[in-house]
C-alpha cells in the first residue's frame, strides 16, 4: 500500500469570545485536516494542532514540499517516510511549522497503517489500556471576569464529566493569580485535579513566589512556570524550591529538547505534542526517553490524538480537552463520533487507525484554502 495523493485543509473557525492566556489570546480557532489516500483506496481521516495564525503556512508547506517526498511511499515505511521528510528541516526558516507539517503527514500515516490492519493506533502502540482520565483546559482571562466566575466555571467542568481542569495562571503577579486559584479549588472540591499552567509567564522568582501560595491546595502539576528564553535552568530553580510536580514539554519540537528537559533536571512531567514534535513517531520516541527517566507522560491539547498515545504506554496521565463549547467547537462538533465522557474518564476510540470520523458539512464550512 503506497501513498498516491495527500489532501491538507486549512480550518479557521472564529470565536465569540476572547480566551487570555499569559502571554497570548485566542480569537479563532484553527486545525489542518490531513486526508491521505493509497493506491489501494485507503484515506485518512485525522486533523492536527490549535495553530491559530500559521496554519496555511502548514498546509502549503505539505502541499508544495512534503507531500511529494511521501508520495509513493508504502505506509509501512513509516520510520523512512519521517526521517525523508525531517531532512527538510536543515534548509527550513522556521523548523516549528516545519515539524507541524511533518506531524500532518505522520499521523496521517499511522492512522493509515491502522486502517489497513484493522487496529487502533493504541494497539498499534502498545495498547495498555482502554480508557484514561481528562481533564479541561480553562481559567483563561477575560475582561470582567471575577472569582465566582471562575467557581461557576469549575462547577460547569464537573458537570461536563471532566475530573479537573489545567488552569491558566502567569499572566498576573503571583499573589493575584492564587487567588484565582484558591477559588477554583474552592469551588471544584477536593476530589478534583486542579492543575495550573503559567505558559512560560514568570521569572524563576515569581514562579516560586507562586508556587509556594499555592502548594497547599493539591496542585497536581505546574505546567511552564518560566520565561522561554532559559526555560529548563529555571524550571530545574523552580523544581528545586516547591513540593508541586513540574510539567514541560508542549514547546518543544523534537525528542532532542525533551531529553534536554531531562538532563537538567527540570521536569517530572513531560507534556511533548504529538502534533508539535512531528507526530506519532517522534513522540513515541519521547515517551521512551520518560519511561527510561522515571517521568510521567502528559499531552498539550489534542485528545483526538493524545487518547491513543497516553493510553498505549504505562506512563500516561491525562487527556486534555475544551469542555467550554465557545472555546473549542472542532472538539465540540466537527469530531462527529468522539467518545462518551462519563465520570472523568475517556473512552479510547477503538477504530481503526484514530478511529475518527468528521463532520463533513462544518469542514466545508470553515475551510480557508
Amino acid at each position: 500500500m503506497r501513498v498516491e495523493s495527500v489532501e491538507a485543509i486549512p480550518i479557521e473557525i472564529p470565536l465569540k469570545k476572547n480566551f487570555g492566556g499569559s502571554t497570548y489570546t485566542v480569537l479563532t480557532r484553527c486545525t489542518v485536516v490531513t486526508r491521505m489516500r493509497t493506491t489501494d483506496g485507503l484515506v485518512s481521516e485525522v486533523y492536527n494542532g490549535d495553530n491559530r495564525e500559521h496554519g496555511r503556512e502548514i498546509v502549503r508547506l505539505i502541499r508544495e514540499t512534503l507531500a511529494p517526498l511521501a508520495r509513493g511511499m508504502s505506509i509501512f515505511e513509516g520510520e523512512r517516510v519521517w526521517e525523508r521528510l525531517f531532512a527538510t528541516s536543515h534548509l527550513s526558516r522556521d523548523r516549528k511549522v516545519l515539524l507541524e507539517a511533518i506531524a500532518c503527514i505522520d499521523c496521517a500515516l499511522w492512522d493509515l497503517v491502522g486502517k489497513a490492519l484493522g487496529k487502533s493506533v493504541c494497539a498499534l502502540l502498545g495498547g495498555y489500556r482502554s480508557r484514561l482520565p481528562i481533564i479541561s483546559i480553562g481559567g483563561y482571562y477575560m475582561e470582567g471576569k471575577t472569582l465566582a466566575d471562575i467557581g461557576r466555571e469549575m462547577e460547569a467542568y464537573r458537570r461536563a464529566g471532566m475530573a479537573g481542569c489545567k488552569f491558566k495562571v502567569g499572566g498576573l503577579a503571583p499573589e493575584e493569580d492564587a487567588r484565582r486559584v484558591e477559588a477554583a479549588r474552592k469551588a471544584a472540591g477536593a476530589d478534583f485535579i486542579l492543575a495550573v499552567d503559567a505558559n512560560r509567564g514568570w521569572s524563576a522568582d515569581d514562579a516560586v513566589r507562586f508556587s509556594r501560595l499555592v502548594e497547599p491546595l493539591d496542585i497536581r502539576w505546574f505546567e511552564e512556570p518560566c520565561h522561554w528564553y532559559d526555560d529548563a535552568a529555571l524550571m530545574a530553580r523552580v523544581r528545586q524550591a516547591t513540593r508541586i510536580p513540574i510539567t514541560a514539554g508542549q514547546s518543544e519540537i523534537t525528542s532532542h529538547g525533551v531529553r534536554r528537559l531531562i538532563d537538567v533536571g527540570a521536569v517530572d512531567l513531560v507534556n511533548v505534542d504529538a502534533s508539535e514534535c512531528g507526530g506519532v513517531t517522534e513522540w513515541r520516541r519521547a515517551a521512551a526517553l520518560c519511561g527510561v527517566a522515571g517521568l510521567s507522560m502528559a499531552h498539550h491539547e489534542e485528545s483526538q490524538i493524545s487518547q491513543h498515545l497516553l493510553s498505549a504506554v504505562p506512563h500516561g496521565t491525562y487527556a486534555e480537552c475544551f469542555a467550554d463549547p465557545e472555546r473549542d467547537p472542532v472538539w465540540q462538533t466537527m469530531w462527529a463520533n468522539r467518545p462518551s465522557i462519563k465520570d472523568g474518564m475517556m473512552e479510547v476510540a477503538q477504530g481503526p487507525g484514530f478511529g475518527l470520523v468528521l463532520d463533513e458539512d462544518l469542514v466545508r464550512r470553515y475551510r480557508v484554502d
